[in-house]
């Protein structure tokens, strides 16, 4: 009999990494409900699910006020199989001090934010080591807090909801130190998400600026490099049935429906596993803003534009170094 490899032993645990993190959500989500429908219908425990709802309502506000992190899941060795898969890598740019807060906002949004999730809900790419005394929240759909088990498995990696009301809890009670991750471009931007595309969505987007001039705290542009590059994408006939459905549900749901494919379990064969190609993200220099409690439209948009230059010449900077050419230009829609 041949024993595997220590490096394709590596490997098979790299790609179980990833394929429990992509599945995990679903599995979750798919259990709970399941076993629930069985209790009330099928067996006399139906209090149980009462006392499970009940307990969600009464922990409903913790994904705004903070979350429930658990360090130890954070440094789980799973994740390092994770951020060794691609791999990724996190670079900064400058020190931050832990006496003032920050919100960093992240781009491209890629389809499934692996970039984002390795580095800022993880300990495993060195994030503690890189920016020291400082508290990583990553900021998601309040969406994915509204299922029991799934909302402790995700605030135990430091998630919180995105909402305003989150953001202002963070940024005001939680003293300082306290970096908020949010990924700008959102599921809308996953259209946009193919190989070699610069494309962001993030004319529109104003609020995570909205949000830093309230509370006075500097914006920090992020760009990853390689993001863009973990899966494929049909792209269908413009006009045709197909994509005036995508059109449609997103104008339902502001959810880009995407048929997007990556490699399987083996290195050749199609599936849903990102390809392995090597992340780099860099985090840019933090841009000071004042505090004004009730900016204008104006004003916002004045700092957005600021803010979207300093994220130009963040890509400018590193660009050639990850495969572009001098010539090639972040595009802002």
């Amino acid at each position: 009999m041949v024993l595997p490899s220590k490096k394709d032993l590596k490997i098979s645990l790299e790609v179980f990494a990833i394929f429990q993190w992509a599945l995990s959500a679903f599995v979750i989500v798919i259990t709970v409900i399941a076993v629930n429908l069985y209790l009330v219908v099928f067996t006399p425990y139906w209090p149980v699910t009462v006392l499970m709802l009940t307990w969600l309502a009464f922990d409903w506000k913790t994904p705004e006020r903070g979350g429930r992190r658990f360090n130890c899941v954070r440094k789980w060795c799973l994740w390092k199989q994770y951020c060794d898969y691609f791999p990724l890598k996190l670079l900064k740019t400058h020190d931050l001090s832990p006496s003032l807060n920050y919100i960093v906002a992240c781009h491209p949004h890629g389809l499934l934010s692996h970039s984002w999730f390795g580095h800022f809900a993880t300990e495993m790419s060195g994030f503690s080591k890189t920016f020291p005394g400082i508290t990583p929240y990553v900021l998601t759909l309040g969406a994915f807090f509204w299922v029991p088990f799934l909302r402790e498995y995700i605030m135990s990696t430091g998630a919180c909801s995105v909402s305003q009301s989150s953001m202002d809890f963070l940024l005001t009670r939680r003293g300082t130190g306290n970096m908020l991750i949010v990924v700008v471009g959102g599921l809308a931007e996953c259209k946009y998400s193919l190989p070699g595309s610069t494309t962001l969505f993030l004319k529109g987007r104003t609020g995570f600026v909205r949000m830093a001039l309230q509370h006075g705290v500097a914006l920090i542009p992020a760009y990853s490099f390689g993001e863009t590059e973990l899966y494929n994408q049909y792209t269908f006939t413009p006009g045709g049935f197909i994509n005036r459905f995508q059109k449609w549900f997103q104008s339902m749901v502001h959810i880009y429906p995407c048929a997007f494919y990556g490699r399987g379990f083996t290195e050749n064969s199609l599936g849903f596993l990102p390809y392995a190609q090597p992340v780099t993200t860099i985090v840019g220099k933090p841009l000071p803003l004042p505090k004004i409690e009730n900016p204008s439209k104006k004003t916002v948009a004045k700092y957005h534009a600021i803010y979207v230059d300093a994220l130009r010449q963040l890509f400018d900077q590193h660009k050639t170094k990850f495969g572009f050419s001098e010539a090639q230009e972040l595009v802002v829609t």
